[in-house]
């Protein structure tokens, strides 16, 4: 039998249930799809985890406790992760609630260990940025390499290593909050227990080690202590009050990854906000390392294979 997991945050308005279904509702919310009979269980204890072959069994994620906020900071970047993912986002841009601007995307990652992290992102609508890529390699340390790729020039651009703060193709997004940020790079501290609405978290400020490693000041995180992700982040700079908030608006469990499928970055001085809504994803592809090099971000025939709908449509051949 096939399930689905569904974690609801409770400030997050979320409407997966027809009404002529029979549901039980309990607080927390983690409600389970069984997806042969489109019937729904609901389960009180949202770290209840299921393997996809059979509802009754399953294991429970232990909630850890956790000394400081190094031991934190590392559990969370090592968390169960794949080795590479495909995935469609759309990106909303708004000012003041006003969508402007609306964008169709796919992302692609690669992890290769010893901190060695390679994405590519091409986007794919409206015209007007059809063909953009950003390309992404982080390396152990501090040294990284972005470039992008510009169809209307035919030309990639590498980006400097010192542009942290410009605006990817403006949005809400510093070209650093794209760039893979190792534990050791900050000084973390353990400020206690926090909320995200009513979910609880543990909160962990991250401070840079050397402040001309990042645009930013410190960054304070609401992570949630069983699944370890973070339910929202604010970003500080000079002043004493966040400059921005990212926030996780809904997480699924895809193939047993915890996956952020809605998030919202809001720059808290204007109002704008960038909203990232991932439609389809997919992970352990075994996607070729050649995707991740500057041909590969010219070139997007190399990566077509590799999106989540062409997958799909491939095996439904078989």
């Amino acid at each position: 039998m096939k399930v689905e997991v569904f974690l609801k945050l409770d400030f997050y308005a979320f409407n997966i249930i027809d009404p002529f279904e029979i549901v039980t509702r309990l607080n927390p919310y983690l409600l389970i799809k069984n997806t042969m009979n489109n019937s729904y269980l609901a389960l009180k204890n949202i770290s209840i985890l299921l393997f996809v072959s059979s509802l009754t069994i399953f294991s429970v994620e232990v909630e850890a406790t956790y000394k400081d906020g190094l031991s934190l900071a590392t559990a969370v970047y090592d968390r169960h992760s794949p080795k590479d993912s495909s995935a469609k986002v759309e990106m909303l841009l708004s000012k003041n609630g006003q969508l402007k601007k609306r964008r169709l995307l796919f992302s692609y990652g690669l992890d290769k260990g010893q901190s060695e992290r390679l994405t590519l992102m091409r986007f794919v609508q409206p015209k007007d940025v059809d063909g953009t890529g950003l390309l992404s390699k982080d390396y152990l340390g501090d040294d990284n390499d972005q470039w992008l790729y510009l169809p209307s020039l035919d030309r990639v651009r590498r980006i400097s290593s010192k542009r942290k703060g410009g605006r990817f193709v403006g949005s809400e997004f510093f070209y650093e909050d794209l760039r893979d940020r190792e534990v050791n790079m900050d000084n973390h501290l353990l400020l206690g227990d926090g909320k995200a609405g009513n979910s609880a978290c543990l909160l962990l400020q991250s401070t840079p080690v050397k402040k001309s490693n990042s645009i930013y000041k410190k960054r304070i995180s609401c992570i949630h202590p069983k699944i370890l992700v973070p339910l929202w982040t604010e970003f500080y700079q000079k002043k004493s009050t966040p400059i921005k908030r990212l926030k996780a608006k809904r997480i699924k469990k895809v193939q047993g990854y915890w996956t952020i499928f809605e998030s919202s970055m809001t720059n808290l001085k204007t109002g704008s906000s960038t909203q990232l809504i991932t439609r389809e994803v997919l992970y352990n592809q075994k996607i070729p390392e050649s995707l991740f090099t500057q041909r590969g971000l010219e070139d997007e025939s190399q990566e077509r294979p590799y999106r989540p709908r062409a997958v799909k449509d491939e095996a439904a051949k078989k």
